[in-house]
């Protein structure tokens, strides 16, 4: 709760923090309305003075001429005069040269006085012309008083219809609903949506791209700060410069544009397009109704070098298929050789192990010729064996066979 005292009785009463700013506000409104009015008033008198400044400056010029022409009228009459005295007492042939000299002055005085009269024409249409400048230059000062009338009002209305909640947001909806407003008439082709990838650790609010048969040839990262005259911190536009050129270097795009209500006391951002590549490359700062000229414009100067974008993607895709030929040709080189190498060593090992083949081979061979010859001499043996030669050691196995002998022949 918030307690206010009565400047006339004195009273103390205490209001919610809902009904204090009500009352904070209406005060500024009003000390608002008092500025505005305050300037209405330096613009009018300013005018004022402009204008008479103009008609003095006006009639000291006619007037100086006005007096040098009747000066050197007076000049002429004097001579007129002494001419007339002189002929009082001349002869004839003076009197004529008198009277002619006089027709001369005359019609000189005549001329004069069509000089004049020619002159004080011009000084009419001098008048005429320059009361139009005064009209042109006042119906300019109102029409600039009208815009920044106009200028105050939005922003009236438009600070009037935020909440503490819709800070920041309320802004990038309206950038968004211009543009989805235009978006099929003046952008058909074009990108515009919220900038969600958040794998670099941070985002803009907003990614512009637009494209050609497949060429890119613009990208813009939109980035959009507001704040309430109740927050408690007051941010500067280069607060977020240096946060922006990030993002905008992170998600590969040409131009970087900060959309912004913060500091609108400053005039050298309420001016107009404020271009602030100094600090930091191809950035800009705009306050909200320059959101679509500004893309507008950097669009229409990038389509201007399309044509180069081409040419410049047609020798880059050159340059990356000879790449990619190279690439191609490094790699059958190495896998040609890698294969190479494993063949040459299977084929080796397979030799070895032919050769091993082979050994073995001949190692059974020479046992099995060993062992035809061992079965030779066993069947040598074998056919060479007899009843005499078994039983030749053997007296009792001999006296068997005879006696089987005998009895089978019986």
């Amino acid at each position: 709760m918030q307690e206010i005292k009565c400047p006339k009785c004195g009273e103390v009463f205490a209001v919610d923090e809902s009904g204090y700013a009500q009352i904070v506000q209406q005060i500024r409104d009003s000390e608002f309305e008092k500025e505005l009015k305050r300037r209405e008033k330096d613009l009018e008198e300013k005018k004022e003075s402009d204008l008479e400044i103009i008609r003095l400056k006006q009639e000291e010029e006619l007037n100086r001429k006005l007096s040098d022409q009747k000066l050197e009228l007076s000049e002429k009459d004097k001579m007129i005069e002494q001419l007339k005295g002189k002929l009082k007492n001349s002869d004839t042939e003076k009197e004529l040269a008198v009277s002619r000299a006089l027709h001369e002055k005359e019609q000189e005085i005549s001329e004069k006085i069509n000089q004049i009269t020619e002159l004080e024409g011009r000084l009419s249409s001098k008048d005429n012309e320059n009361r139009l400048q005064v009209e042109t230059l006042q119906k300019q000062h109102e029409n600039e008083l009208k815009l920044k009338e106009e200028q105050i009002e939005y922003y009236k209305d438009f600070k009037a219809r935020l909440s503490t909640k819709m800070v920041g947001e309320s802004l990038e909806q309206h950038c968004l609903n211009q543009f989805n407003s235009l978006r099929m008439t003046a952008f058909p082709t074009a990108y515009f949506e919220k900038d969600n990838d958040v794998r670099t650790g941070s985002k803009g609010d907003f990614i512009f791209r637009d494209s050609v048969d497949g060429v890119e040839f613009i990208s813009i990262m939109f980035e959009m700060k507001n704040e309430m005259d109740e927050t408690a911190t007051k941010h500067k536009n280069e607060d977020f410069f240096k946060e922006l050129d990030k993002d905008r270097r992170e998600k590969k795009c040409e131009y970087a544009v900060l959309v912004s209500l913060l500091e609108m006391d400053n005039e050298l951002y309420n001016n107009g397009i404020v271009d602030v590549s100094y600090q930091y490359d191809k950035m800009y700062v705009i306050r909200p109704q320059f959101f679509i000229p500004m893309i507008t414009l950097l669009r229409n100067a990038a389509l201007n070098s399309l044509e180069y974008r081409r040419e410049l993607e047609v020798v880059r895709n050159q340059q990356v298929d000879i790449r990619h030929f190279e690439e191609n040709m490094n790699k059958f080189k190495e896998g040609f050789a890698r294969n190479y190498d494993l063949a040459s060593r299977k084929f080796k090992t397979a030799i070895d192990e032919i050769d091993k083949t082979i050994q073995h081979l001949q190692k059974t061979k020479d046992a099995l010729l060993a062992s035809e010859n061992n079965l030779r001499l066993a069947n040598n043996k074998a056919e060479d064996l007899s009843i005499k030669k078994l039983t030749k050691n053997a007296p009792a196995v001999k006296e068997m066979f005879e006696e089987q002998n005998q009895n089978g022949g019986g």
